[in-house]
C-alpha cells in the first residue's frame, strides 16, 4: 500500500488536500467580520457561527503492484450570521439576528447589556452631581 499511496497520491494526500482547502475557507475574519463604519460614524462589527464536517476514506484495489487507489472526501461549511456588534460614540451594543426571544429567560439574556448600560449611565450620572456640588 506505501508504493501505491507514493505513485498515486493516496489516502493522506486526499486528506491534506481537504483539509488545507477548509483551513482557507475557515478563519477568524469567517467568525468576527471586518468592521463596517457607516457615513454617521457607527460601526458595525458581524458576528457569525460556523460550523464545518469533513469526511474522506478510500482503498486500494487490485493485486498486482500497480493496484489502483480510490477515495473520495467531502466536506461542508456553514456559516450563519448571529449578530451585529454595533459601536457608537464608545458604547457598544449587541444586535441579535436570529428571532426574538421566546422564553423569560431569553429575554432576560438579551436585556442584560441594555440593563448594565443603564445602571453604568445612571452611577456616571450620580458621580458627576457629586462633584458638581
Amino acid at each position: 500500500m506505501e508504493k501505491n499511496e507514493k505513485k498515486n497520491g493516496g489516502l493522506p494526500e486526499l486528506m491534506e488536500t481537504s483539509m488545507s482547502k477548509i483551513r482557507e475557507m475557515v478563519d477568524s475574519n469567517t467568525i468576527i467580520g471586518e468592521p463596517i463604519v457607516t457615513p454617521d460614524g457607527v460601526t458595525l462589527i458581524p458576528v457569525s457561527r460556523l460550523s464545518f464536517g469533513f469526511g474522506c476514506g478510500g482503498g486500494d484495489y487490485g493485486k498486482d503492484s500497480q493496484g489502483k487507489f480510490g477515495g473520495a472526501s467531502t466536506a461542508g461549511v456553514k456559516v450563519e450570521p448571529v449578530a451585529f456588534l454595533v459601536v457608537k460614540d464608545g458604547v457598544t451594543r449587541v444586535l441579535p439576528v436570529s428571532l426574538p426571544a421566546v422564553t423569560t429567560v431569553d429575554r432576560v439574556v438579551e436585556l442584560v447589556p441594555q440593563v448594565l448600560d443603564r445602571v453604568e449611565n445612571f452611577i456616571e450620572k450620580r458621580k458627576a452631581d457629586k462633584d458638581a456640588f
